[in-house]
C-alpha cells in the first residue's frame, strides 16, 4: 500500500514527490528564455512596450537625400538654362551686380525674423489660452488670428505701409499677422488634446503647475506645435514675395522686375528661386519636426 502511494506520488520526495500542484508548469516556464516569455505576454497583451533603441530616429535615408538632390538638380538646370538665355541690357540690369543674391538674402532674413516673432507671440499666447483663467478668451484670440488670414495679404501689406511707412518693418509685421494662426491654433489644440488623467496624476505626485506644463503638457503637444511652425514657415516664404510692394526687398523684387520689364528669363529665375526656397524650408522643417519630437512619441503619428 505504501509502495503504491509512493509510486502514485511520482517517486521519492527527493525526486519530486513534494512538488506542489501545477509544479510541472513552473518547471516548463523555467526552461523558456526571456524572448519566449515576452512573446507569450505580448500575445495576451501583458508585455510592456519596448523602448526605442538609444539614438534611433524615424528618418530614412530617402528623407535625408531626396529633396536636396532634387533641389540641386533643379537649380543646376535653371542656372544652365539661364546662362544660355539671350539677355538684353534691361535683363542684365535686373540681375547683375549681385542683385539676385541680395534679394535671396533679404528673403531669408524676412522669413527668419517674421517666424521668430510668430513663435514668441503665438506659442505663449496659445499656452495662456488653455489656462483656466483665460480659457474663455480663446475664441476671441482665434477670431482675431483668423481675421489676419481673412484679409488678403497684399491688402494687409498696403494698410501697414500706410500706417508704418515703406520698408521691411511693414512687411515683417504683415507676415507675422498672416502666419500667427497655424501656430496658435495648433498650440491650443495640442494642449487641449492631452488626456486630463495625465495632468491630474502629475499634480497628484506634487508637481507644480509650471512643472506639469514643462514636463507633461508641452512634450505631449510638441508634434502638433511643430506642425504649426512648419506651416507658418512655408506661409512666410510665400508671403515674403509681396514685401517688394512695400519696399521690403526679397525675391519679389526679381519677380516684379521680370513682370514689369516683360523679361521671361528674369521672371523664371525669381520664381524658381522662390519655389526652391519654399521646398528647402519645408524639408528642413519636416526634419526638425521629427528630430525634436520626444522619443516617447516617436512611434505615434
Amino acid at each position: 500500500m505504501s509502495s503504491h502511494n509512493s509510486s502514485g506520488n511520482g517517486g521519492p520526495a527527493g525526486s519530486g514527490g513534494g512538488r506542489p500542484p501545477g509544479g510541472h508548469k513552473v518547471d516548463g516556464l523555467a526552461h523558456l528564455d526571456d524572448t519566449d516569455i515576452e512573446e507569450r505576454e505580448s500575445a495576451i497583451g501583458e508585455a510592456p512596450a519596448r523602448a526605442p533603441a538609444p539614438g534611433a530616429r524615424r528618418i530614412s535615408w530617402q528623407k535625408w537625400t531626396f529633396m536636396p538632390v532634387f533641389l540641386v538638380a533643379a537649380l543646376l538646370a535653371t542656372w544652365l538654362w539661364f546662362r544660355g538665355a539671350r539677355l538684353d541690357d534691361i535683363a542684365h540690369q535686373a540681375v547683375d551686380d549681385g542683385k539676385v543674391w541680395l534679394a535671396l538674402r533679404q528673403h531669408i532674413q524676412l522669413t527668419a525674423v517674421s517666424t521668430f516673432f510668430v513663435l514668441i507671440i503665438a506659442i505663449p499666447l496659445g499656452i495662456a489660452m488653455t489656462r483656466a483663467r483665460l480659457r474663455r478668451a480663446a475664441p476671441v484670440a482665434m477670431a482675431v488670428a483668423n481675421l489676419g488670414q481673412a484679409v488678403p495679404a497684399l491688402g494687409l501689406l498696403v494698410l501697414l505701409v500706410i500706417w508704418l511707412g515703406i520698408g521691411a518693418r511693414s512687411a515683417i509685421v504683415g507676415m507675422v499677422i498672416y502666419a500667427v494662426l497655424p501656430v496658435l491654433a495648433n498650440t491650443i489644440a495640442g494642449l487641449r488634446g492631452i488626456d486630463p488623467t495625465l495632468t491630474e496624476a502629475a499634480r497628484g505626485i506634487g508637481m507644480s503647475p509650471m512643472g506639469v506644463l514643462g514636463k507633461v503638457e508641452l512634450p505631449l503637444a510638441v508634434p502638433l506645435i511643430l506642425a504649426g511652425v512648419r506651416t507658418a514657415l512655408v506661409l512666410n516664404v510665400g508671403t515674403a514675395t509681396l514685401a517688394t510692394f512695400g519696399g521690403g526687398g526679397g525675391l519679389g523684387d526679381v519677380i516684379s522686375a521680370g513682370i514689369i520689364t516683360q523679361r521671361m528669363p528674369v521672371l523664371i529665375l525669381g520664381s524658381v528661386l522662390t519655389v526652391a526656397l519654399a521646398l528647402l524650408v519645408e524639408w528642413l522643417a519636416s526634419l526638425a519636426e521629427l528630430l525634436l519630437r520626444p522619443r516617447g512619441l516617436e512611434g505615434t503619428n
